[in-house]
């Protein structure tokens, strides 16, 4: 397993991150359980989970997991904050100072654990200003209860505007951002990825295989396997166009050339992109971490690139997987 900084930190981190969006959900207790210890046993060392996974759920189970094998003290456990946590309260959602540090509590008890490695505001949010959310953030840093802060599916603007509000009020800084990317979807190639090298951030990518588009399991003009996730919610039904086809077609050839698995292909691919840290593998069987820590293996040549490049151009988008929603008070501050 190969180890990078996170972001200008001094942590290292595997290059794959395990995400725990499934546990405790689709994936019952002790498969979660031993999903995780296979995972670290492999050399996975990062674990990314949130808050709102299954309701506070998957938070419990990796607690659970880290008990059970010891191995609280070698992980770098990240969790995030944002999406409403109780339906009947207006307050229990959003990056305010007080939904943070109710929700910081909270995540501390699932986890069972003193403290939160990355502590990661889950989405952007126009309703509070950035400082109130840093000052909260940086209370919980010197509070030893959250060591490091980052973002999730922030632009470039909103991350530059918080470092230069970190700087002005002397706050901790978000060392990483999370967003999404894979070869249907570069356009953090635009900005995103040019700033996150200027400033040293670490980028976290979610969904790097499309949600599993890129795996293969989805084929042109043919029924969509029972199990699947767009099957089943009827989601990102543009993901399954001419031009995505074509480009897993492409896919699908260099991963036969080089004897692994698209979906093996496609993450390699992620992982290897310049600026990019540790793509986030959601799993929700043992059979998915086998297959996904096989992409480990996976070297991606120039040549690799520049056949894949002409398929799916630098910064640009064949599916737009996620469109960001400011909603209505863009401009209130």
């Amino acid at each position: 397993m190969e180890y990078r900084n996170l972001g200008r930190t001094g942590t290292k981190v595997s290059m794959l991150c395990l995400g725990c969006l499934m546990f405790g959900g689709k994936t019952k207790e002790s498969d979660s359980m031993d999903i995780i210890d296979r995972a670290i046993d492999a050399g996975i060392n990062f674990l990314d989970t949130a808050n709102m996974y299954v309701r506070g759920i998957s938070e419990e189970m990796v607690g659970k997991a880290l008990q059970r094998n010891s191995k609280r003290p070698h992980v770098v456990l990240a969790t995030k904050v944002h999406f409403r946590m109780d339906d009947n309260d207006p307050n229990a959602q959003g990056n305010s100072r007080r939904h943070i540090i109710d929700q910081c509590e909270a995540s501390l008890k699932r986890l069972q654990t003193d403290y939160i490695d990355l502590y990661q505001i889950h989405r952007p949010s126009s309703e509070v200003p950035i400082d109130e959310t840093l000052r909260a953030l940086d209370d919980l840093i010197q509070a030893g209860k959250v060591r490091y802060i980052g973002s999730s599916t922030f632009a470039a603007w909103q991350i530059m505007e918080s470092l230069w509000v970190s700087k002005e009020l002397g706050l901790n800084r978000f060392i990483c951002e999370q967003p999404p990317y894979h070869l249907l979807d570069r356009r953090i190639e635009r900005e995103l990825v040019p700033m996150a090298q200027t400033y040293g951030l670490a980028l976290i990518p979610w969904s790097p295989m499309a949600g599993g588009f890129l795996t293969g399991k989805y084929q042109r003009n043919q029924a969509h396997p029972s199990d699947a996730r767009y099957t089943e919610t009827n989601q990102k039904s543009d993901l399954f166009s001419d031009a995505a086809y074509d480009l897993l077609e492409t896919i699908t050839t260099i991963a036969n050339e080089k004897s692994c698995t698209p979906g093996q292909l496609a993450l390699a691919w992620c992982a290897q992109q310049p600026g990019i840290t540790s793509p986030i593998v959601g799993i929700r069987t043992m059979e998915q971490l086998e297959q996904n820590l096989g992409a480990i293996e996976v070297e991606i040549t120039d040549q690799d690139r520049k056949r894949i490049d002409e398929n799916s151009l630098p910064g640009r988008v064949i599916v737009p997987y996620y469109q960001a929603d400011f909603g209505p008070h863009l401009f209130r501050w």
